[in-house]
This record gives structure tokens, sequence and C-alpha cells, in this order.
């Protein structure tokens, strides 16, 4: 049984990319597995503004919702980062709360690879929704996940799930006329396998 931490960036309420998260929490539940879903769209996680005064062990200076979001990072096994796609990336929410992770970091006497400082180990996954189709949709997001999760922070990636070809950003969700509801059930179910 593994902590799951699914963290919504931005959408709509009942959107393509929030029903893309329930049907991997679905399968992840029957799994076995403890999963939460937070909701950047109902809190308030501002970009990191470089300031340093978190370094390191310290929190946050910002008064927002980040903090309290902390030990739910750390207890979490598998971090599942869900995003609709926004001019080619992940959201603006989702960015600031990856930029916030700077105040969980930790002193690293000899960095690997460049890095300043070292992260908690975590799985990671990647759930994304988008209107279009192309071999090219998600380049750019799938770039920024790699390297900023996988490669620096360090996480173990787990997979991703880009579900593309979700009917138009100005209309009603249509991911029901896809497979990827049921393509992100199986994706929770098995990702322990």
């Amino acid at each position: 049984m593994k902590n799951i931490l699914v963290v919504l960036g931005g959408g709509r309420a009942n959107g393509n990319t929030k029903q893309l998260a329930d049907a991997f929490v679905k399968g992840a539940v029957e799994a076995g597995h403890n999963v939460e879903i937070l909701s950047l769209h109902e809190l308030t996680v501002k970009g990191c503004m470089g300031c340093n005064a978190c370094r390191y062990g310290k929190p946050c200076v910002q008064k927002d919702d980040f903090n309290g979001i902390v030990p739910k990072i750390k207890e979490a096994d598998l971090i599942v980062f869900a995003s609709p796609l926004f001019f080619w990336t992940i959201s603006s929410q989702l960015k600031a709360f990856i930029e916030r992770f700077y105040c969980i970091a930790e002193a690293d006497d000899h960095p690997p690879l460049g890095r300043y400082e070292k992260y908690p180990v975590k799985d990671a996954a990647l759930l994304m929704t988008s209107a279009d189709n192309y071999f090219w949709t998600y380049e750019q997001a799938v770039s920024y996940y790699k390297f900023t999760i996988i490669n620096y922070i360090g996480f173990h990636d787990k997979g991703m799930l880009l579900a593309g070809g979700c009917g138009s950003s100005n209309g009603k969700p249509q991911i029901d006329k896809t497979n990827h509801l049921q393509e992100a059930y199986e994706f929770g179910k098995t990702i322990y396998l």
C-alpha cells in the first residue's frame, strides 16, 4: 500500500483533467492505495520569489497554502501531477506548486549532476489533457516534467498519460468519448505492480 498525492493544477471543476484524475484515483484506491487529491484551483499557492529565506529546513516566508501542503508531500510515496495543457505546457498553478519545492530541499555536500541540494526521493507521474492531439502537442510539457521533476529534483518516473483529443477548449468536456478514462483507471490500478 502506497500513499499517493494527486495534485490538480487547475482546470474546470468537473473538466477533462478532473475526470482523468478521478479515474486514476479509482484504480489506485481499488488496488489498495491511500489517495488524496489536492486541487490548486481551491488553494492559493504562489510562485517562488527566489528570496532564499527558506534555506535549509526553514519554511517558505510566503503566507499561502503551500506550507500546509509540505507534510503531505513528505508523506507521499507518489505525487501525481495533473494538468490541462495551457499554452503548450502545464498550468501556471502547477508550475508555481513545483517551484515551491525549493523550500523542501536539503543541503547536499556532494551534489550530483550540478544540483545544489537534494530533495526527498519520491515517485512521480504526469496526467494531462488537451483538445489537440498532434504528435508534438505535449512536447514542451513532457520536457518540463522530465527535466524538472525527474532529472533535477530526482523523483522516479512512474509514467505519463497524455490524453489528447478531449474536445474543444471552448466546449464541454468530452473525455468520456475517448478511451482515456479507462487508461487512467488502469494506470492507477497497476502503477505499483
